[in-house]
C-alpha cells in the first residue's frame, strides 16, 4: 500500500503543472522568460555601447595615423632645413674668417636692406 501512495505521490510530482485544457505555466518559468528577456535586452544594450567603442576606437587609429603622417613630414622639412641652415653657417663662417672690411660691410648692409624689404611688405 505504501508503494501504491508514493508511485501515486511521484506521478503527482510528474504531472503537476498539467491541466485539464493544457499546460500550466508555472511561476518559476514566467520569471524565468522575464528573467532571459533582460538579459536579451541588456545583451542588445551592451552590443550597441561595444560597436559605439569600436567606431571611436577606429576613429582615435586614423587621427594617430594622420598625426603620425604630419610628424613623420615635419621631420623631414625640419631636416632639411637643418641642413640648409648648416650650409648657410658655414658659408656666414667663411665671410667672417677673411678679414676683409668691405665684404662684411656689403654681407651687412643687405641684410639690413633684406630687413628693411620684408618688413615693409610684410606690412
Amino acid at each position: 500500500m505504501n508503494t501504491r501512495r508514493e508511485h501515486r505521490g511521484a506521478r503527482n510530482s510528474l504531472f503537476d503543472g498539467i491541466e485539464e485544457g493544457g499546460i500550466r505555466a508555472s511561476s518559476s518559468y514566467s520569471s524565468h522568460e522575464i528573467d532571459e528577456h533582460d538579459n536579451d535586452s541588456a545583451l542588445e544594450g551592451l552590443q550597441d555601447r561595444v560597436n559605439l567603442l569600436k567606431r571611436i576606437s577606429g576613429d582615435i587609429h586614423e587621427e594617430v595615423d594622420s598625426h603620425n603622417r604630419m610628424l613623420d613630414r615635419m621631420g623631414n622639412e625640419m631636416d632639411s632645413s637643418r641642413g640648409f641652415l648648416s650650409g648657410t653657417m658655414d658659408r656666414f663662417k667663411q665671410a667672417f674668417e677673411t678679414k676683409s672690411s668691405r665684404r662684411m660691410f656689403t654681407l651687412v648692409a643687405s641684410f639690413v636692406i633684406l630687413f628693411l624689404i620684408i618688413y615693409y611688405l610684410t606690412r
